[in-house]
């Protein structure tokens, strides 16, 4: 990939309301970052907005300088040290940072996540079974939270892990674990998603949760209060198709509640690292991937009337609604109902949410 190319694409990604999701659909319909930058303009007009804010050159040259500088990289979503995992998930970022061995990620993956206020026997046990887990040749994923991720990402040193952050690469959260991130970004995986120099602002953690279910070929959830940020990680690994497990706990203890949940919910029940490699399966086919397959513009409309504009727009409110669901109710084709939603994204007029939604702002 040109040096220009990488440029154009994280010049779209740093674009204001070019999500994930819609990155994708540019790079889709054009081919390339820098067809879609070109593009930008004429998509944000037709979706109801004035002039587009791309994001300048000298910023992303500034980020491309500043990542180097920290001894890390950017990988897009196209390239061969991404996840394979992660690639599958809708809406996968288009672009992640990383400082360490990408290789570790076409090992089998499991996520450990849990409290943060954690008891000392749960993050015992989150300890054992990340070591158990290292010493079966399983990357073990987890966010570098205080309580169980630490205690999983500290069992698993003396194999693979791979920590995931909601800042950028650069920045420690939570500051006691500064030289714990530093030494998995030196000797393991360190990944974030957002731009060096970004602090781990609430909004960000949902988004880090996804790259953790993402990657793993499944999640274990050790102590999880009943609507805590390692709960948002098992669903969206449910959502993904991949292995939901949790760990029981006393139904006197607050931090059981959520694991408790998720077993009566259908999660598979953990005792033991057995009980997680049986609950996983196979994996070993399930690493082949076919190759990666690059960018490359596809036939599309590349317009669509303003009478299907507003009928569209009729159709959307403030409840997100499945994209699936508009395709119906419109008539339109969904070729059609994607670039329209498309250019109302790029305008920013609707948001897009978990499970292919979309909304009003």
């Amino acid at each position: 990939m040109t040096h220009a190319e990488r440029l154009a694409r994280l010049r779209l990604i740093r674009t204001p309301h070019v999500g994930p999701v819609s990155w994708h659909q540019l790079m889709l319909r054009f081919g390339s970052g820098e067809a879609a930058l070109d593009a930008l303009p004429e998509l944000v007009l037709r979706g109801g907005a004035g002039k587009a804010r791309i994001a300048p050159a000298e910023v992303a040259e500034r980020e491309i300088e500043r990542v180097a500088t920290l001894g890390a990289r950017h990988i897009f979503s196209d390239e061969d040290d991404y996840s394979a995992m992660l690639r599958e998930v809708e809406g996968a970022p288009p672009v992640v940072v990383v400082r360490g061995d990408t290789a570790m990620l076409r090992r089998p993956c499991v996520a450990i996540v849990g409290a943060r206020n954690a008891s000392a026997i749960a993050c015992r046990f989150a300890r054992q079974l990340a070591a158990d887990l290292a010493s079966r040749d399983v990357t073990v994923v987890s966010g570098l939270a205080r309580g169980v991720d630490t205690a999983a990402h500290i069992g698993a040193l003396g194999g693979s892990t791979a920590g995931v952050i909601a800042s950028g690469i650069d920045i420690a959260f939570p500051p006691e674990n500064a030289a714990l991130q530093e030494r998995i970004a030196s000797d393991q995986l360190l990944i974030a998603e957002q731009p060096p120099g970004a602090e781990p602002l609430a909004r960000h953690f949902p988004s880090r949760n996804r790259i953790i279910a993402g990657i793993a070929h499944g999640t274990v959830v050790i102590e999880a209060a009943p609507k805590s940020g390692s709960l948002i990680t098992a669903r969206r690994a449910g959502d993904y198709g991949r292995e939901v497990m949790a760990v029981p706990g006393s139904p006197l203890d607050p931090r059981a509640q959520g694991c408790n949940m998720l077993i009566r919910e259908g999660a598979t029940l953990i005792q033991t690292v057995d009980d997680v490699l049986e609950a996983v399966g196979p994996i070993d086919a399930r690493m082949v991937r076919e190759p990666v397959q690059r960018y490359a513009a596809a036939p599309a409309r590349v317009n669509a009337g303003e009478g299907e504009r507003r009928s569209l727009i009729d159709l959307l409110g403030p409840t997100p609604v499945a994209v699936d669901e508009l395709v119906r109710q419109s008539g339109q084709d969904a070729s059609t109902v994607q670039l329209l939603l498309l250019e109302l994204e790029l305008a920013g007029r609707v948001e897009r949410h978990a499970g292919a939604k979309i909304s009003l702002t």
